[in-house]
């Protein structure tokens, strides 16, 4: 991974960065991460293809790696695909916020009758970002069980990383129109959409030209991976452009099949400008956490 350090340490010196922060990055209990990184080792039916993990490390040496690259803040982005896994995931996470001062203290919630409960205890002890998993998870964001924790979201203004866009595979509640009923009655919901909703770019892009605290992450958008199987529209780039303070660096750190620069590099072919670049690759999120 030398070359890999030395192209993202190029990239920031080249902008005159302080660093990055990525709002988009995997940290989970061990069981739990393995079972992922089992899940693209088979080629899962949400990929069926193969999935190289680049960075299949243990957690002190991938921490380490994020840091020699530069990264100031990061999330440890995690989601139950079941009830009852979401207070104890958000356990773990508190614990892992505690113990390294650089991430992001994220939490997470699934539709069951306790959501509301656990969700107002993650950000009373101090979360700042929460993920939501609409294709893993299987479930409508519009379930009633739901509706205190997007109105506590929004009331709090604490973003939300919402996996929403109907990519890798279709689910039966991704795409802009189960997203965007819950804008409608939370249009001041600080959602921050992953993947910039890919494949669905288009649609994604009108939601954040429509309500002023959407934003996008970039994870693993505009790659070489994903644009063989999902490319971004090039007569959208002027509104990716025209929405450079809304969107946010996002990588899928370690569970990605490339090497991190890639996505840096992806970013910067675009031909948006290193103003842009800054923006994503820093200012915009330094901005939103106040960090």
């Amino acid at each position: 991974m030398g070359d890999d350090h030395d192209d993202v340490v190029r990239f920031r010196q080249r902008l005159g960065l302080p660093g990055l922060i990525d709002v988009h990055t995997h940290f989970m209990p061990e069981r739990v991460l393995r079972k992922v990184w089992a899940y693209f080792d088979s080629a899962g039916p949400l990929t069926g293809l193969e999935w190289p993990i680049a960075y299949r490390h243990e957690e002190a040496e991938r921490l380490a790696v994020l840091r020699s690259f530069g990264v100031l803040r990061f999330t440890s982005m995690l989601y139950p695909h079941k009830p009852g896994m979401a207070a104890w995931l958000n356990d773990w996470a508190a614990d892992f916020a505690a113990r390294t001062p650089d991430c992001l203290h994220t939490a997470t919630f699934f539709p069951e009758p306790d959501a509301g409960r656990y969700v107002r205890e993650a950000v009373e002890a101090g979360a700042r970002v929460f993920k939501a998993h609409l294709q893993v998870g299987a479930y409508d964001p519009n379930d009633p069980l739901l509706d205190p924790v997007w109105g506590l979201l929004a009331e709090a203004g604490i973003p939300v990383v919402t996996h929403c866009g109907s990519g890798p595979a279709p689910g039966k509640h991704t795409g802009p129109g189960p997203i965007g009923r819950v804008l409608a009655r939370h249009p001041r919901l600080p959602l921050i959409v992953a993947h910039m909703g890919m494949p669905e770019y288009a649609e994604f892009l009108t939601l954040a030209e429509t309500y002023p605290e959407v934003r996008l992450d970039t994870t693993m958008a505009f790659t070489d991976f994903v644009e063989g199987l999902s490319p971004f529209p090039p007569a959208e780039l002027g509104r990716v452009a025209a929405l450079g303070d809304r969107v946010l660096l996002g990588t899928d750190f370690p569970n990605i099949p490339y090497p991190y620069a890639h996505q840096l590099h992806a970013l910067e072919r675009l031909g948006l400008g290193d103003d842009w670049l800054r923006a994503v690759c820093h200012d915009n999120a330094k901005a939103l956490f106040g960090v």
